[in-house]
């Protein structure tokens, strides 16, 4: 496989390999992207859970962001856990010197076990001052419930908080609907042009450790090879659901997902 677009994520780093930029990596890398890497945070973590966050100094962030970039400029950019106000301030500075416009925002707030894993005065900053500076945010229904304000118990609720986010300035959004006890998963995209549903079949298991950071990597991998936003969400989610559908059971707890699932081996290397 020849390499097809560069991209830079900007995450934090999590032990167990699950989630975080261990899973960016790996997303980028088997659907043919070249990562590159500012890590924000060290936690400590496995399947069952996170023990301890260490964050890494904001002017740190800042630095890997820009010396990487002035070397090696980005098709597109993700952009993962930020976990306080500070970091959020030098990574809006730093989108300044990045010429690509396609950047994704996952807007990381709690881990799969329930660690909180940003600051309430950071979540204020992310939606006054940051949400409007990227191409697409991909939430899930806690964080979407986190950033409006509305609490939501169907499609109809992820549509209406998702219009507030674009009445507030968000140009697309991809509202994930794992969360929503429904037979489907419905995962929706919304701007100010259109909406678009994407059906899922529910996959039954507890192995779906970084699947959120999966999904934005896997779309920012897409669309930074040329594919339009709503085609690399759509693949995206396929992408997915087929490393939900063969994860390796791995962990006491929420295990990882099967990111190698786009992966065919060369017959050199069988």
């Amino acid at each position: 496989m020849k390499i097809k677009s560069k991209i830079l994520i900007i995450a934090g780093s999590d032990s167990s390999g699950g989630a975080g930029i261990q899973a960016d990596i790996k997303t980028a890398t088997c659907l043919g992207s070249f990562a590159m890497t500012a890590i924000t945070a060290v936690t400590v973590q496995n399947t069952k859970g996170v023990k301890s966050v260490v964050p890494i100094v904001p002017n740190e962030i800042y630095n890997q962001i820009i010396y990487t970039v002035k070397d090696i400029q980005p098709d597109a950019v993700k952009i993962g856990m930020l976990h306080s106000s500070q970091v959020i301030n030098k990574v809006i500075l730093s989108l300044k010197k990045i010429k690509t416009k396609k950047i994704i925002l996952d807007p990381v707030m709690v881990a799969k076990g329930g660690a909180k894993l940003i600051s309430d005065e950071a979540i204020k900053l992310m939606k006054k001052k940051l949400l409007k500076k990227v191409f697409l945010i991909t939430p899930n229904i806690p964080e979407a419930e986190i950033l409006t304000g509305v609490k939501i118990n169907s499609k109809e609720d992820m549509i209406f908080a998702a219009n507030k986010l674009i009445e507030a300035g968000v140009a697309n959004i991809l509202i994930k609907g794992g969360h929503l006890n429904s037979k489907k998963v419905h995962d929706i995209y919304v701007n100010k042009r259109e909406i678009k549903i994407f059906n899922s079949k529910r996959i039954k298991t507890l192995n779906t450790h970084g699947t959120g950071c999966t999904l934005s990597t896997a779309i920012t991998s897409f669309f930074s090879c040329g594919k339009d936003l709503k085609k690399s969400c759509e693949l995206g989610i396929k992408y997915v659901n087929s490393a939900i559908l063969t994860n390796p059971k791995f962990g006491k707890g929420n295990g990882p997902i099967n990111h190698l699932n786009s992966i065919e081996l060369n017959r050199n290397y069988k």
